[in-house]
């Protein structure tokens, strides 16, 4: 195709759009005919059963008499309630995301003895391979971050003495290494990112030992190394919340589906950052943050409801921000009338909003949060339980301590990397491990071959 004229290039391209679209269309009566459960959802939205877990649960509604009932948002990691998890640790003053990771790898909270153990273990494993970040970084640079995580992730395969062996002790250690190495990954990422695409000089940090992951990471992304003890800790609380949802999720699933297949836990994990990179799923609280500089920037009076209601009805109208029909942040699979994580991570958005001077901005979140089902019920006649989720609030959270909207997506990885973690070890250590193999209904017709002269 490099051969050819641009313009024979984009006519043959539209002719080859144009053939595809003629001999691709799937009729939507399919799907009910042969009873097909679209995203793997059942009529009610609920989710079709593929599995059992021991790691994480989420629940955002019941079952009555067939009808499913909204309730408050829970998150829970290996049977604890994680607002209990995390006002345990905000309580005794300490971090929280090793002791989160240990607990979701192992299912036990572990003594502190064991915690401090595990944590020097990450702190051993964070250096890269030799000549990794020059060689798979550095070398071969790219605009989205997620990108290049996940080809980093794959490409550690590569310095491996014992990529394949699936014992329970390797698949451990090459876990812990990439819990370890994620965040020194993205780091480097980013300042090569930055570096080649904004032409900003370039910042190689290494992780420093003694810091937690949610220090090291805003040491390591920093020019001048920085922070404070208030950011550090709500970074480390983001990465609690954000480090397991269940086996249903997008990212988890795909990670179980590849691991199900016997396959490497490099590409496993690979697998799952491509999947958290869609906006779709952790690539929500990029557009949260987008959606909001179209609101701010259009609606004149953040304070009046009328002018907020009027312009998230132009958003749902496909008339304004990015034209996809959706206010992103608001609504989810699962959750009805709440979502945990932004509850939790709304209440401490609200205090550092006040020392920052951003309380009006604030108020506008909470604008949308509390004016969205209006909107809905206007615009599209939806009558139904929506709530904020956590993409809402963590962007602003983010924003607030300065960190760039392209690390936002590939902080979700940082710490998702725990729960990937975890539902692999589950899916090939479970008792008759099979691979993971849904149906398709094949709708085609029969045809005869057609000799290249005659057609």
């Amino acid at each position: 195709m490099q051969n050819m004229e641009p313009e024979a290039l984009t006519g043959f391209l539209n002719s080859l759009c144009t053939e595809y679209q003629k001999h691709n269309q799937i009729d939507p009566a399919y799907y009910e005919r042969y009873n097909v459960k679209r995203g793997l959802r059942n009529a009610d939205g609920t989710g079709v059963m593929a599995g059992v877990t021991q790691i994480g649960n989420v629940m955002g509604y019941y079952v009555q008499d067939g009808e499913r009932i909204p309730a408050p948002g829970k998150l829970v990691y290996r049977g604890i309630d994680v607002e209990e998890l995390v006002n345990g640790f905000v309580s005794e003053g300490r971090f929280g995301f090793e002791e989160t990771a240990y607990l979701l790898l192992f299912g036990v909270l572990p003594t502190r003895e064991q915690l401090t153990t595990f944590q020097q273990l990450l702190s051993d494993n964070h250096t890269l391979p030799h000549m990794f970040t020059e060689d798979m970084i550095i070398k071969a640079p790219s605009p989205d971050v997620m990108n290049k995580l996940a080809r980093s992730v794959l490409a550690l395969y590569s310095y491996d003495d014992n990529p394949d062996d699936m014992s329970l002790p390797n698949q451990l250690r090459q876990a812990i290494q990439l819990i370890a190495r994620v965040p020194v990954i993205v780091a480097h990422a980013f300042a090569v990112k930055r570096h080649y695409y904004d032409d900003e000089s370039l910042y190689l940090h290494r992780p420093q030992p003694g810091l937690s992951v949610a220090e090291n990471f805003l040491y390591s992304v920093r020019h001048d190394n920085q922070f404070t003890e208030e950011e550090a800790r709500l970074l480390d609380l983001c990465l609690v919340l954000h480090a397991e949802h269940g086996g249903g999720n997008n990212s988890a699933f795909t990670c179980r589906v590849l691991s199900s297949s016997g396959t490497d836990i490099y590409s496993s994990i690979a697998a799952a950052v491509g999947s958290l990179k869609g906006p779709r799923h952790g690539g929500a609280n990029k557009k949260v943050m987008e959606m909001f500089g179209h609101i701010e920037a259009n609606v004149k009076n953040w304070k009046d409801d009328d002018e907020v209601k009027d312009f998230l009805g132009k958003l749902l109208r496909k008339e304004a921000g990015d034209r996809s029909g959706l206010i992103y942040g608001m609504g989810h699979a699962i959750y009805t009338l709440s979502d945990p994580r932004a509850v939790i991570l709304k209440r401490f958005a609200k205090k550092l909003a006040a020392t920052k001077g951003m309380e009006d901005e604030f108020a506008l979140y909470e604008a949308v949060e509390r004016l969205t089902p209006e909107v809905l019920l206007s615009v599209k006649g939806e009558n139904k339980v929506v709530c904020a989720n956590v993409d809402l609030f963590s962007g602003m959270v983010y924003k607030m301590m300065g960190i760039p909207q392209e690390l936002y997506t590939p902080l979700f990885a940082v710490a998702r990397i725990v729960g990937w973690c975890a539902h692999r070890l589950e899916e090939v250590y479970q008792p008759g491990n099979r691979i993971i193999r849904p149906a398709y209904k094949a709708v085609a017709p029969m045809r005869t071959f057609v000799p290249l002269d005659q057609r």
